[in-house]
């Protein structure tokens, strides 16, 4: 039974980053973008390497620490208390693929 456990785990650990990159994009679409597509108090752009560059060598955890609890201009979770701590995370997450 221990053999079968395994490999059903596995598959729900990849299912389950599939479902977190997809989060990511939609909570940037519906959340995020409306500061980080036009740079609104400060927030880096989606995409311009520059802006993100001074921030990157913090590390994805300092930066997911920083969307959870706000900093600067930026409330915690991006002005939506009702997201989930994951939703963030995997925004962030999204944030930082699409900003190298």
């Amino acid at each position: 039974m221990k053999y079968i456990l395994a490999p059903v785990g596995l598959a729900f650990l990849v299912l389950a980053t599939e479902v977190s990159a997809t989060d990511g994009k939609a909570v940037y679409t519906q959340i995020c973008r409306a500061c980080h597509a036009t740079g609104v108090a400060g927030a880096p752009i989606l995409g311009d390497r520059n802006a993100w560059a001074p921030r990157l060598p913090a590390g994805l955890e300092a930066l997911q620490q920083s969307a959870l609890r706000g900093k600067g201009g930026m409330p915690p979770k991006g002005g939506n208390p009702g997201l989930a701590d994951s939703q963030v995370r995997a925004a962030v997450e999204y944030m930082v693929s699409q900003s190298r």
